[in-house]
């Protein structure tokens, strides 16, 4: 997979709500493994949403949930990120609806284990239930079934 400097955001229309999945490699011993993170965009609004393992660190949290903790299309040091899947329409109004929600819905906001989960891949794979498939990196992906 390659890195993607942009968001393919800005190919929509301002109006138009859409949910991205990003996804990078984590750095040095855990090279292989991926870390996912959800971006809605909504206009000119952006929300990154993800669980990070350490709680409280970012400006919005519930215990390991994260909003906007870091830019919603960076990564961390020079390692690459990239653009996963894209999700508009229906599907992604019903899908920004239960990011926000996880807040008061995720069952795991106060958990968190690097393996087998829950995880910061558990966190996306609940949220996006059938709709997609996190590959194999994505350690925690299949901690539990939503």
């Amino acid at each position: 997979m390659t890195s993607v400097p942009d968001s393919p955001a800005a190919e929509l229309p301002a109006a138009e709500l859409s949910v991205q999945l990003w996804a990078g490699r984590l750095p040095r011993i855990a090279w292989f493994a991926e870390h996912c993170w959800l971006v809605i965009c909504d206009g000119d609004r952006t929300e990154r949403w993800e669980v990070w393992q350490y709680p409280a660190c970012g400006p919005v949290y519930w215990g390991h949930v994260h909003r906007n903790m870091m830019s919603p299309f960076g990564w961390i040091r020079d390692r690459p990120k990239y653009f996963l899947h894209q999700f508009i329409g229906e599907e992604a109004i019903g899908l920004a609806e239960r990011i926000r929600s996880t807040p008061t819905t995720y069952p795991w906001c106060d958990r968190y284990h690097y393996v087998p989960g829950p995880n910061s891949n558990t966190y996306i794979q609940w949220c996006l239930q059938d709709r997609y498939r996190l590959g194999i990196r994505a350690i925690g992906r299949g901690y539990a079934k939503w």
